[in-house]
């Protein structure tokens, strides 16, 4: 048998090592998938065989490569201003709720979370929606906390700097206010400008934690992320959420995500778009 071929129950083992981990689902469909990706660290620890590498993550790693594990197995897949009904929705109604309840001078308070950011696509696109519908000088308090299980990705989300075919579809408009264009070695890649860049924060988390946030959010993007997990870890996922929105607050999913059958304490508003009473 070649080193490097992935048996049945070495598949099971890791598919339950990650769904313990993360939650992801990995369906016997995804074999092949998660033998090419694992093959890479294989590569990289120096291991020779499947069953060596799961011993080392179970029994020696220090958590690293457990961390590394993770990030190659889990699909990273995002865009700027990806499924734009969102955003339409958030111009049409969120941002107006969100003029109509400030009052006095203080700036009101406003925390957004991108779960699940991947490469910071989505957080960067709701910092520029908000500009642009507020101005600069909007009177709000607001951050946005982006976080992904991956850390290579978040690596990547934090520099933010884009090759131009990931602009495909942004407005030319938005590109000249809100990206720099790159010369000489950085031809051919745009950089998220500061103005925008200074209200995200990147960390990595991983879903499955306990949620120890201090603040309440006002809005949680968490969308094509859980169609990698089963239903129960979805309703945890969803009930836990709920948990930490503000009153009002609304949860937008994945526009090929519903939570219809799911036991959960969401209002419906529109498809894959819920609030909290």
């Amino acid at each position: 048998m070649n080193l490097l071929d992935l048996s049945d129950a070495d598949f099971r083992r890791f598919s339950a090592l990650v769904y313990e981990k993360c939650g992801i689902c990995l369906h016997e469909g995804k074999k092949e998938l998660v033998r090419a990706r694992l093959g890479k660290r294989l590569r990289a620890t120096g291991l020779e065989n499947f069953k060596d590498y799961y011993k080392f993550l179970t029994k020696q790693d220090d958590g690293d490569e457990l961390v590394q594990m993770l990030d190659a197995i889990s699909t990273n897949v995002t865009s700027f201003f990806r499924e734009q009904k969102h955003f339409d929705f958030l111009k049409e109604t969120v941002f107006p709720s969100y003029e109509a309840g400030r009052n006095g001078t203080r700036p009101r308070r406003l925390r957004f979370w991108s779960a699940g950011c991947s490469t910071g696509e989505e957080p960067y696109s709701l910092a520029m929606w908000f500009q642009e519908y507020f101005g600069h000088k909007s009177g709000f308090d607001m951050r946005i906390l982006a976080t992904d299980i991956s850390a290579n990705v978040l690596a990547r989300a934090q520099q933010g700097v884009y090759p131009a075919g990931r602009l495909k579809g942004v407005p030319q408009m938005l590109i000249r206010k809100y990206f720099q264009r790159g010369y000489g070695k950085q031809e051919g890649y745009f950089r998220v400008k500061e103005s925008v860049r200074q209200f995200v924060d990147f960390r990595r988390f991983n879903l499955m934690e306990p949620f120890t946030f201090k603040d309440r959010f006002d809005l949680i993007l968490c969308r094509n992320v859980m169609i990698y997990f089963d239903k129960g870890t979805q309703e945890m996922l969803v009930n836990k959420f709920h948990d930490c929105l503000e009153n009002g607050g609304h949860l937008l999913i994945g526009g090929s995500e519903s939570l219809t059958g799911s036991d959960h304490p969401f209002k419906y508003i529109r498809p894959s778009t819920y609030q909290k009473q």
